[in-house]
C-alpha cells in the first residue's frame, strides 16, 4: 500500500492536486497497476521491454512495489526518467487492509528508515579491496588448476584431484562475484557492473548473464513464492512447503514417491542443476531471446577452456574435466543457497510487506571466516535479500539493526549453525513429503 494509509480518503483526496487522477486500491488491482510512493504506474506495455523483464513486472501488479523497486534500482536518476512516462495518477490513501499482516504500513515505513540508516552508514559503498582480492583469488587458484593439469595430466591422480579442487573452486567463488556483480554491488558505476559481470559469468562461468538476471530477480522478487519463484518449480520431482503437497495429494497426483524425496533430491537435483539442467535452460533462453551478445562471451569460455585443457588431456579429456567441475560445483552452489531457503516458508504470494516476506522466506547461517567465505557471504541471506545492492562485506554490519525490527513486529530472526541449515533441508523434504503422503492416502 502507499504511504499516509491511515488518512481519510476524504481528506487526502482534497489534498492532491485537481489535477491529478486519483485511484482506489481496487481498481488498481483489476486493472493490473502497480504502486511506488503512493504513485500509479500503468506498465501493460512498458514491461515488454523491462530491462529486468516483464515477468518480474507482472508479478508484482495490484500491489504496492515500494520496497522491492528501491531495492533493485541503484540509478534513480535513470530509471525516474521511465516511470515519468508511465505514471497515471496517485492512489487514495486509503486503508489497504490485508487479511494476511497486520501493521502493514507501519512496518513499510520502519524498513524506509533502516534503508536510510544504511545509507547513513555507507552500507552500500563497495571495498575496492575485498573485491580486488576475491577476483586474484579466481586468477591464482584457476593458474594452479591449469598447471598441475599442464605438467601431469591423468599420470598423477593425486594432483588431477588437486587441480579438480582449485577449478571447483574457481567456479564456485566466480559464481558469488558474479552475484555481487549483477546486483550491481562492485562498482558504483552501472554500466561497469554489467561488463564485469559478463565478463564473469560469460567468459569465466561459461553461462548466460541475462539469464541469470532474469531467473533470479523474479527469485529475490517473490521468494519462495508458488509460481512466481523459479527457483522452486520443481512440482514434478519434488514438493516444498505444507500447502503445495497437501493440494496435489487431495488431487491424487504423485508422479515420483514424495514421502522419499528427502532421500532422493541428494543424488538427482545437485548433481544435474548446474551441468545438465541450467545449461539447457540458459540456451533455450538466448535463442529465445537471441542472446547475441551472452553467445559470444559463452564462446570465449570454451576458447578458453579449450587451449588450457586440450593439449593436455584431449578434447573428450577437457569435456569430462568441464563435467566434473562443474557435478561438484552444482553441490556447492545448492548447498550453500538452498539451506537458508528450502526450510522456509513456502506458499502463494500473499501481498506482505517486502520485509516480513524476505524474514519468512529466509534464513542466516551463523558468521565464520569459513561460512562467509564458503557461502560467498550468502550466510546473511536475510541481509542479503533486504538490501540486494548492499556489497556482501558490509552485510554484517546491518545485522543487528535488522533483528531490532524483527523484535519490535514480532517477527523470528532465524540464524542457525551451519550443520541445523544442512540437516533442515532433509527434514523439511520429509515433513512435506508426509503431508502428500497422507493427502494422498486419505
Amino acid at each position: 500500500m502507499g504511504k499516509g494509509a491511515n488518512l481519510v480518503p476524504d481528506e487526502a483526496e482534497k489534498s492532491l492536486s485537481e489535477e491529478t487522477k486519483i485511484f482506489k486500491w481496487s481498481e488498481i488491482r483489476q486493472n493490473k497497476w502497480i504502486v511506488i510512493d503512493n504513485n500509479v504506474y500503468d506498465v501493460s506495455t512498458f514491461s515488454k521491454k523491462h530491462p529486468g523483464g516483464k515477468v518480474i513486472l507482472l508479478n508484482n501488479v495490484g500491489q504496492d512495489a515500494t520496497d522491492a523497486f528501491t531495492s533493485f534500482h541503484k540509478d534513480m536518476n535513470k530509471v525516474e526518467k521511465y516511470l515519468k512516462a508511465l505514471k497515471i495518477g496517485k492512489v487514495v490513501p486509503e486503508s489497504d487492509i490485508n487479511q494476511n499482516e497486520e501493521r502493514k504500513d507501519e512496518l513499510h515505513k520502519d524498513f524506509q528508515q533502516l534503508r536510510k540508516l544504511a545509507e547513513k552508514m555507507n552500507l552500500f559503498k563497495p571495498s575496492p579491496w575485498f573485491y580486488s582480492l576475491h577476483f586474484l583469488q579466481l586468477i591464482v587458484l584457476d593458474l594452479i588448476g591449469t598447471y598441475l593439469i599442464y605438467k601431469s595430466g591423468y599420470e598423477n591422480w593425486f594432483s588431477y584431484f588437486i587441480a579438480v579442487a582449485c577449478l571447483v573452486t574457481t567456479q564456485a567463488q566466480a559464481g558469488w562475484l558474479q552475484h555481487d556483480l549483477g546486483h550491481l554491488s562492485v562498482f558504483k558505476s552501472t554500466k561497469m557492473n554489467h561488463f564485469a559481470h559478463k565478463v564473469v559469468i560469460g567468459a569465466i562461468m561459461g553461462f548466460s548473464a541475462d539469464w541469470w538476471n532474469s531467473r533470479h530477480f523474479k527469485h529475490h522478487a517473490k521468494p519462495n513464492a508458488i509460481r512466481k519463484d523459479p527457483d522452486i518449480r520443481f512440482s514434478y520431482f519434488y514438493l516444498l512447503g505444507k500447502k503445495l503437497p497437501e493440494e496435489v495429494g487431495k488431487k491424487k497426483k504423485g508422479w515420483l514417491p514424495y514421502n522419499l524425496q528427502q532421500f532422493y533430491f541428494f543424488f538427482t537435483l545437485p548433481p544435474v542443476l548446474v551441468p545438465i539442467l541450467s545449461v539447457l535452460e540458459m540456451y533455450l533462453y538466448m535463442i529465445r531471446y537471441m542472446k547475441i551478445m551472452d553467445m559470444l562471451w559463452i564462446t570465449l569460455y570454451y576458447i578458453r577452456w579449450y587451449f588450457m585443457f586440450v593439449p593436455s588431456l584431449g578434447v573428450l579429456g577437457a569435456v569430462k574435466l568441464s563435467f566434473l567441475v562443474r557435478f561438484f560445483q552444482s553441490y556447492w552452489f545448492i548447498w550453500s543457497t538452498q539451506m537458508s531457503h528450502l526450510p522456509m516458508e513456502v506458499d502463494y504470494d500473499q501481498d506482505l510487506s517486502w520485509f516480513r516476506t524476505q524474514l519468512i522466506t529466509t534464513c542466516n547461517v551463523e558468521q565464520s571466516a569459513f561460512n562467509d567465505w564458503v557461502s560467498g557471504h550468502l550466510n546473511f541471506q536475510i541481509e542479503h535479500h533486504l538490501f540486494p545492492t548492499m556489497p556482501r562485506h558490509n552485510l554484517y554490519k546491518i545485522a543487528p539493526h535488522v533483528k531490532q525490527l524483527c523484535e519490535k513486529y514480532g517477527i523470528e530472526y532465524q540464524c542457525k549453525t551451519m550443520s541445523q541449515a544442512t540437516f533442515d533441508i532433509y527434514n523439511c523434504l520429509k515433513e512435506s513429503g508426509e503431508i502428500w503422503y497422507e493427502a494422498y492416502n486419505s
